[in-house]
């Protein structure tokens, strides 16, 4: 049994390595023929003695359907990155990044390399995080979901040929990549396929999100790798030793990376990525610069979406032309009346587009747009499509006029710069519906089952006009409309009253001041401590909080000031509504301005939950162990982070051990 086992790991490690010079370095070493005998030999061994390795390449084959997908938390979050289309916003990009490095050195003994970039192509197909374990195993694939918990894809993650089973790495670790499509992969499965796939995107994107493990195999995904997004291991320094790292262990990483510190530099590459892209047979949508300096990341940080360490040049997405058949106007929340194109249905980037924004008046008279147009259509970054200008004039063309009243209610329009707006904010049904439902939405009063037709149908037969006619609705009045029964009338009951307890950031972000957002909220809320405060800040009070500028600072002194605004807010506090903010207090405690590292998996909390726990201790959390780490926070199957600790004689704690802590 033994000497067999042996005769089946030597079968695998070859076969992987043939693999990898196939598939990831496009140089086999092995005929087909040649690669399909010691394939089978390996297969009959496996039946033999019955056992399957998880990195045998017979797991590859997919013929399996799952009954559903699985949640999965990554260890490490997958951050979305910050975007831009012009070398204008780069350059300030740039320039940012430069002052902080000045600034950081400047007052500091300890000083961070000039500044230096590592430029890569922007995969545009469906990112996945590859987790390995101490054996250098992998155990899960998951797509990125959320950026915290994505779904488990391991099986059909299995068929990508290129991607390792097993690496040469003895401590657990996630790795970033993207699954595509090749142009040879979607031309091969649709010519004969009873659905044909219409784009590298989708195809790749469907592949991984089908329970049909065989229909994935099917579509020959392959997968490039840009990242290591969480390491119990060596931290890396910079980012080009973390690619070099990628490589070593065999994960297929593109050959464009290329290092740059100038603007001029960064311009040469984008303009060279752009020339290449329509060459290459698998699909980009941009080129992604990062700093190369792990360190200065650390230091830059994040925003509340994106590391402020990295940035992805946007190419324009291609061009389409179509006829303009008509306009539809719209009325959003803050009552501007917005025009929306009816369009000729034309393919543009895999996706058949029929409507398309069309901005303000300003704007559709600048391009010269009008009804029966042939016009330029553009879908880029995957928003709305706009119309760009007219590609040919005909002769029965008629043109765009506003209407003279609000299309929906019927008022009159109030002109405002380029835009018009309906005024009556007290019975317009569009302006309501939108107002009620961001009210309620998650981030806001977190009303539970408080949709859009659940307003629209509140508006309509409930004579829902004002928010606050929400906290007088009876349970009798929901059992007697459509849709609703008795449960679901008591849970939007209940869930409607237990929204009135409620934290004022929340409550603040619920009120929908133009330009304010969840972040500006939690910001306002943590400077100004009161509801009462924020409605009388003055402008130098609102203008000195962090990333509020004038424009943010005149919303909110101009929507405070509308007498309708105060009126309704004291007619929710009135119904009941109590928005409230603590302050936190970090109490003395053992591990107040201590450094601590997790590892290992804990039973009751999550990765990120324990980190929030820790840091309302008032201690930092650290990813790596030196002799400046106070504690190791131990769960179960820790790696090399706990030999270390025990090294440098770090004290090490276990989860049990933390609480016990907590609570003396």
């Amino acid at each position: 049994m033994d000497n067999k086992l042996s005769i089946m790991e030597a079968l695998i490690k070859e076969l992987n390595k043939y693999a990898y010079q196939y598939y990831a370095k496009d140089n086999p070493t092995i005929s087909d023929m040649q690669y399909d005998k010691k394939y089978d030999e390996l297969r009959k061994l496996e039946e033999e003695i019955g056992v399957v390795l998880p990195y045998s390449p017979t797991v590859r084959v997919g013929d399996v359907v799952l009954p559903e997908f699985k949640k999965y938390t990554h260890r490490g979050k997958l951050w979305s990155l910050d975007k831009a289309q012009s070398l204008a916003e780069i350059e300030e990009w740039h320039n940012r990044n430069l002052k902080f490095i000045k600034e950081y050195n400047d007052n500091h003994a300890e000083k961070l390399p000039d500044i230096k970039y590592i430029a890569t192509k922007k995969f545009d197909g469906l990112t996945i995080n590859c987790t390995y374990d101490e054996n250098g195993v992998m155990i899960t694939a998951a797509s990125r979901g959320t950026g915290t918990i994505g779904e488990d894809v391991t099986m059909q993650a299995r068929t990508i040929k290129s991607l390792p089973l097993k690496i040469d790495y003895s401590s657990f670790i996630e790795v970033h990549g993207e699954a595509v499509m090749t142009k040879e992969a979607f031309e091969k499965y649709n010519s004969s396929a009873d659905s044909p796939l219409k784009n590298l995107r989708n195809g790749a994107a469907g592949a991984l999100r089908n329970l049909n493990v065989k229909e994935t195999a099917k579509r020959n995904l392959s997968a490039f790798f840009y990242d290591v997004g969480y390491n119990e291991g060596s931290p890396f320094k910079t980012y080009k030793e973390m690619m070099d790292f990628l490589i070593d262990r065999n994960f297929p990483v593109d050959r464009y990376i290329k290092e740059c510190s100038s603007i001029e530099e960064i311009e040469k590459e984008i303009e060279y990525i752009k020339e290449l892209r329509p060459k290459l047979n698998y699909d980009i949508d941009g080129i992604v610069i990062a700093i190369d300096d792990i360190r200065t990341r650390e230091l830059i940080g994040y925003t509340i979406k994106f590391p402020k360490w990295a940035i992805a040049f946007k190419f324009e997405a291609e061009e389409a032309a179509t006829r303009l058949i008509g306009v539809e106007w719209n009325v959003g929340r803050t009552g501007k009346i917005t025009p929306t194109a009816l369009l000729e249905p034309v393919e543009l980037a895999g996706v058949t587009v029929k409507r398309a924004t069309l901005n303000n008046m300003d704007d559709i008279r600048r391009k010269g747009v009008k009804i029966g147009s042939l016009v330029f259509v553009r879908r880029s970054n995957d928003v709305i499509p706009e119309i760009m200008g007219v590609a040919e004039s005909s002769a029965d063309e008629r043109d765009i006029n506003i209407p003279n009243v609000c299309p929906y209610c019927g008022s009159e329009l109030v002109q405002d710069g380029v835009h018009y707006f309906c005024e009556n904010t007290l019975s317009c049904r569009p302006q309501m519906v939108k107002s009620i439902v961001h009210f309620g939405s998650r981030e806001a009063m977190n009303i539970e089952g408080f949709s859009e037709k659940t307003a629209e149908l509140l508006f309509e037969k409930l004579d829902i006009k004002a928010i606050t006619d929400l906290y007088k609705i009876k349970k009798e009045e929901l059992v007697n409309l459509d849709r609703f029964g008795d449960k679901k009338a008591k849970n939007l009951i209940e869930s409607i009253e237990n929204s009135k307890n409620v934290e004022l950031a929340a409550f603040v972000y619920a009120l929908g001041i133009p330009n304010v957002g969840k972040k500006t909220a939690k910001d306002m809320v943590k400077k100004l401590k009161n509801l009462e405060n924020i409605i009388n800040a003055d402008f130098d009070e609102l203008i000195s909080i962090q990333d509020i500028g004038e424009i943010v600072a005149n919303s909110v002194l101009d929507f405070f000031k509308e007498d309708k605004i105060l009126n309704s807010i004291r007619e929710l506090i009135q119904v009941g509504v109590k928005p409230h903010y603590e302050e936190e207090q970090v109490i003395e405690n053992e591990f107040m301005d201590k450094t601590v590292v997790v590892t290992g998996s804990l039973e009751n909390l999550s990765r990120s939950e324990i980190k929030e726990k820790i840091e309302a201790l008032g201690a930092k959390v650290s990813s790596s162990v030196s002799k400046k780490t106070d504690y190791v926070l131990v769960g179960k199957d820790p790696g090399s982070k706990y030999d270390k600790a025990v090294e440098l004689g770090v004290k090490v704690i276990s989860e049990e051990e933390f609480y016990k802590i907590l609570t003396n």
